[in-house]
């Protein structure tokens, strides 16, 4: 047994071979005298000077060129990468086989490092930020390469964010680890259409396509896809991944209308061993009857797993309990709509608004960051644990932590050259409940109607005592007589992220790409919070003085802001009526796609409730009855409520 300090952890293949040799002496027990050796190394290097380890550090400059190559792919350096390129160039005579050698061979043992657990997403992107300023510097000299990518790849993938929705951040990371494993990656972006993935795959003549997306209808948009490579012949592998598709969705939805492989992949790391067997002639067979088989299983346990359900009528007279009382319900302090905004640099490029008579007031990018949740950040980048503990964590600690430390850089630098554009609209209206609906209203005399919100309710069967919940259930009944309210709001982070992005791409450093979606990504909920927690203040409620950053972090106050297209409100096609609300795209730039996707992608928008009895839920699945009765209340037909709400469906449509 032994103690580890987790933040000295590096990579196993890095050690210096006569420290290793030593400590393995001791560990393995190989040497009688083991300990006395490793004590007197130990005495050897007590006390040397800094300049001596610096030197060492700065032994392998040393070595051969390859080895330099390869050690810098390793450890992510980027310092001497075009010195380095331009001498194993000279040495190999053609640039092709500097890519094709020494650098193919270090991505090499990369991958393996990696796939062995070895290696971690962070480092990964950061070899291949090594690889490409490599081969960016080696383009020119090649004349008969085409390909910028080098070398001869083992296959071609094309990955494309499906129609109607604009986030890439996992897709960008699947492309680059893919890259690392020698594949040539052809990323047609986000939003595309599925005439264009098809029209894409035939004119790269690619081995494989992989679909990403982060909506629920971006899950139809797939299974659309997938007809139409039916219909049109195609017999490559899909690939399916994002984080609302599952293997049982994938399995019982999308597998059914096409013939050929069909994968579910979790995340980045499954993406090299999937791709690698979909394209060898060995083990595709194999693996795609192995997939089929799991895929019949979870179609089989998916209809025998079917919650039962009871009637809406039911669930409606077992809605949550609350005692309506006129205390519960401060009155705000203003009703209707406000704009905020962060001031940008010069050169960000940043869409007119107009505020529309709206009170404009301003947004502190220092402020908002502190109400940044880290937790997810990590998630991101595929290191799963709980922020800060996850420092701690003896399998990838010191990776979390240097992530973390080159996001702080980042921030700061946001921050002080205002790189990133923060804009919030926002405001509390009358409101009032009807049924599963809650009607807002234009102002106090509650006289004049200005949109109605549709909710759903849960059906699934519950023990006696157990509501059957629906959001409206927080907000006070009409017939109640109370005044009550509703808020809204939507913000975005993503002004200015596009320029950003570009400088990074520019330098080929698809570490800081992500590195910077991330944050934007982080940015946009900490505005989301930092503006809550603003609201309940307008509002009456606000928050105590003893209630910390990291406690309003985890939701320890009154109110919730669910969002639509999430667990408790499902449905997508309701951001449509807040957009409206607020005047959301005319006031912050911000719109919403085809499939209401919300454009910048680093953005944010949902509802206020602000009841002390209102929480959290899902609605899980919902009955034939209450789709038919949902579709007359919001004037839509029973086939386009199920399409935005397939996944939701107790049962099997047509």
């Amino acid at each position: 047994m032994g103690i580890v300090n987790a933040g000295m952890l590096e990579v196993y293949e890095e050690i210096p071979r006569k420290l290793l040799d030593l400590v393995e002496d001791v560990l393995l027990n190989r040497r009688p005298e083991a300990t006395e050796r490793l004590v007197t190394f130990a005495e050897s290097i007590r006390g040397r000077e800094k300049t001596e380890t610096a030197q060492e550090e700065q032994s392998w400059r040393r070595t051969s060129v390859e080895e330099r190559l390869k050690h810098a792919l390793i450890k992510g350096i980027v310092d001497h990468i075009d010195a380095d390129a331009e001498e194993a160039r000279v040495k190999y005579g053609r640039p092709l086989l500097v890519i094709e050698g020494p650098l193919m061979d270090g991505m090499n043992v990369v991958g393996d490092l990696f796939g062995a657990g070895k290696m971690f997403l962070p480092q990964v992107v950061k070899s291949a930020r090594v690889m490409k300023k490599a081969v960016a510097y080696l383009t020119p000299f090649m004349e008969e390469e085409k390909a910028a990518g080098g070398g001869r790849a083992q296959g071609k993938v094309l990955l494309a964010t499906v129609k109607g929705d604009v986030h890439d951040i996992g897709k960008n990371i699947v492309g680059v680890v893919l890259g690392c494993n020698n594949y040539e990656v052809i990323d047609i972006g986000v939003m595309v259409p599925c005439d264009k993935i098809l029209e894409a795959a035939r004119l790269h003549n690619v081995d494989v396509i992989g679909l990403s997306g982060l909506i629920t209808p971006s899950l139809d948009e797939m299974i659309y896809v997938a007809r139409e490579m039916q219909r049109e012949g195609f017999t490559l592998p899909l690939l399916i991944g994002g984080a609302t598709t599952s293997k049982a969705h994938t399995a019982v939805k999308i597998a059914p209308v096409y013939d050929h492989p069909i994968v579910h992949v979790l995340d980045a790391s499954r993406a090299v061993p999937t791709v690698g067997a979909l394209i060898s002639p060995e083990q595709k067979r194999k693996f795609a009857a192995d997939n089929a088989r799991l895929q019949e299983t979870l179609r089989s346990q998916h209809q025998q797993s079917r919650d039962p359900l009871v009637t809406l009528e039911a669930a409606r007279a077992n809605r949550i309990p609350i005692q309506w009382r006129s205390e519960d319900l401060p009155q705000p302090s203003f009703t209707g709509v406000r704009v905020l905004q962060s001031a940008v640099a010069p050169h960000v490029r940043v869409p007119a608004f107009e505020t529309h008579g709206a009170p404009l007031g301003e947004i502190r990018l220092e402020e908002v960051a502190a109400y940044i949740d880290w937790g997810p950040f990590f998630h991101t980048w595929g290191l799963r644990g709980v922020y800060p503990a996850i420092f701690n964590n003896e399998k990838y600690g010191e990776t979390a932590r240097k992530l973390f430390e080159d996001a702080q850089t980042l921030l700061r630098r946001i921050i002080s050259e205002k790189l990133l554009g923060l804009r919030a609209v926002y405001g509390l209206f009358p409101a009032a409940a009807f049924g599963d609906d809650v009607a807002v209203f234009a102002d106090a005399s509650r006289s004049t109607e200005v949109e109605r919100f549709c909710f759903l309710r849960q059906q699934k069967e519950k023990e006696a005592g157990k509501p059957h919940r629906s959001l409206s259930d927080f907000v006070a009944p009409h017939e109640t007589g109370l005044a009550d309210h509703i808020g809204g709001f939507a913000v975005t982070s993503g002004l200015g992220l596009p320029e950003l992005l570009e400088e990074f791409r520019a330098e080929h450093d698809d570490y800081h790409v992500i590195m910077a979606e991330a944050v934007a990504d982080r940015f946009a909920e900490g505005l989301a919070e930092w503006l809550h927690a603003k609201v309940r203040k307008e509002w009456g409620f606000a928050d105590p003085d003893s209630l910390s950053i990291e406690e309003i972090i985890d939701e320890k106050y009154r109110g919730i802001r669910p969002a639509a297209g999430y667990p408790g409100c499902p449905d997508h096609t309701e951001k449509g009526k807040l957009w409206r609300l607020l005047q959301v795209e005319e006031r912050a730039g911000m719109r919403l796609t085809e499939s209401y996707a919300m454009w910048p992608g680093s953005s944010v928008s949902g509802l206020y409730f602000g009841h002390p009895q209102s929480g959290y839920f899902g609605i899980g699945n919902i009955g034939k009855d209450q789709v038919e009765e949902y579709a007359v209340r919001k004037g839509l037909t029973e086939q386009e409520v199920e399409r935005w709400l397939g996944p939701w469906l107790g049962y099997n449509p047509g």
